[in-house]
């Protein structure tokens, strides 16, 4: 992706309504978004999360730019490295 859409893509993403529906379209993507904001909000970059998990910097960012699929295990490392737990869910449609 190029930055232009990527900044187009941010700027779009702060609707609500935008949000919801695009990652009802893309759950993975979801997650890695989730991912990043969870980092963003820890004040750290990838490197500073790589040297708290163990996990290299290149594998962090190839997740963040969505070229890996990461294990539960994986997520939990990441979660902690941030100062989080991992925390999935099962809901019903109908709440979604």
């Amino acid at each position: 992706m190029s930055t232009r859409f990527d900044d187009f893509l941010d700027e779009q993403l702060k609707d609500p309504e935008i949000r919801v529906e695009y990652e009802a379209l893309q759950p993975e993507h979801a997650i890695i978004q989730t991912m990043i904001d969870a980092r963003h909000k820890s004040g750290i970059t990838q490197k500073e999360l790589s040297k708290r998990t163990g996990i290299a910097q290149g594998d962090i960012s190839k997740l963040e730019n969505g070229n890996a699929n990461p294990s539960i295990r994986t997520l939990q490392r990441l979660a902690k490295g941030m100062g989080m737990v991992l925390k999935i869910e099962f809901l019903s449609e109908n709440a979604v």
